[in-house]
């Protein structure tokens, strides 16, 4: 079995290990190399395989089957060689730096609530956790500030080996059941977890922990946390959106808040103001509409989809039999199709399957999307109209 330098040392960022087998991936345009010593990290614990270089070839993923460490690179390595193996070591130290703040975070809604993590996703920009019970903003707030709390005590993260008798007595979490030795992570005061991955040193280098997101999933709470450097970014992305929103309302930072109220109750008043408006327009459109018509296929510009609506109601109640109104939108027409007295549904499947559209209804009014020049569907409602 491989050598893993990295369980005697996380911090190993060059080695020597000499090739023990290489062998192509078929389909995949590289190589699975085993090495008898390695410090690349497979893929484990929710947390990504290492990348890096062996030899200065790309090493693009590290995983593990049957006990063995597999490096899958671009090119080949010759069997028996010894080469220089370098860890991608601002990735690996930031899946660090997230793999022990979402320790901290768990090891915490565990102790406070009961709840297990059951879903972990380490991803290179952002970590979910994802906890089998409730939680409200304002108790992960509290949790967040605790969990940094954590980091600025710098406390010492521990991996432990304990023997099966120790292994019996000791509480700790664990997200599936452990065959053999099982190593335990422990930072003290606040979590001791069965874990296989990579770990800081010291809480002090997660920098900070910082939940930028909660969503209610599966009957618990999906969080989303960054750390280190990861939490620097957000905070100078938000910072950037914060000033450019600021510049196109014309108010403070701290005046943001209510400048986005004002805007959104002005925009409530122009919605009404256009609804009205249409209303009124669609009355006056309906005017000049024949009270004899067989028919009216109306093609519209500047209406949204109650307005269509509203049109056509409007249409249908000064006696005309069927009304179909049409809308561009891009390279589509929406339509709203309705009659007082008739199925109408048969109206629609013709037109879908001529113009590739999609939708349907009730019998009194149907409306969906099709693709086609307005000429066309103008004469085609025409023709089905008259076949009728």
């Amino acid at each position: 079995m491989t050598e893993r330098l990295y369980n005697q040392d996380v911090y190993t960022k060059t080695f020597t290990g000499t090739v023990r087998s290489c062998t192509e991936v078929p389909g995949q345009e590289g190589y699975e190399v085993i090495l008898d010593r390695t410090a690349f990290f497979p893929e484990g614990g929710g947390q990504y395989g290492d990348i890096g270089t062996l030899g200065g070839v790309r090493v693009r993923d590290t995983k593990e089957r049957d006990g063995e460490v597999l490096h899958y690179t671009e090119g080949p390595l010759q069997e028996g060689d010894t080469v220089e193996g370098e860890i991608d070591w601002k990735v690996r130290f930031s899946r660090m730096q997230q793999h022990t703040a979402e320790h901290i975070l768990s090891g915490l809604v565990h102790g406070r609530f009961g709840y297990q993590n059951v879903g972990f996703h380490l991803g290179d920009d952002i970590c979910t956790m994802d906890f089998n019970g409730p939680i409200t903003r304002e108790e992960m707030e509290e949790i967040e500030q605790e969990a940094n709390r954590a980091v600025y005590e710098d406390l010492p993260v521990h991996i432990l080996y304990p023997p099966e008798e120790e292994l019996q007595k000791m509480e700790y979490r664990s997200k599936i059941e452990n065959d053999g030795q099982v190593r335990i992570v422990w930072v003290p005061g606040y979590d001791r977890c069965a874990c296989c991955a990579t770990h800081v040193g010291s809480t002090g280098e997660i920098g900070q922990i910082k939940v930028i997101a909660m969503m209610n999933y599966k009957g618990g709470v999906r969080v989303t946390m960054v750390s280190g450097d990861r939490a620097l970014l957000d905070h100078e992305k938000r910072e950037r959106d914060m000033k450019e929103i600021s510049a196109m309302l014309s108010a403070k930072e701290d005046e943001l808040p209510e400048a986005v109220r004002r805007l959104m109750e002005e925009n409530e008043d122009r919605k009404c103001q256009i609804i009205e408006l249409q209303k009124r327009m669609n009355e006056l459109k309906v005017q000049q509409i024949p009270e004899d018509s067989r028919y009216q296929c109306l093609f519209e510009t500047n209406l949204n989809q109650n307005g269509m609506r509203d049109l056509m109601n409007k249409v249908l109640e000064r006696g005309v039999p069927i009304c179909g109104v049409f809308l561009k939108r891009g390279e589509q027409y929406q339509y709203v199709i309705g009659s007082r007295d008739r199925d109408i549904r048969e109206l629609g499947k013709k037109l879908n399957v001529r113009f590739h559209g999609r939708g349907g209804g009730k019998p009194a009014m149907i409306q969906g999307s099709l693709t086609g020049e307005e000429k066309t569907i103008k004469a085609y409602f025409e023709e089905i109209i008259n076949v009728q």
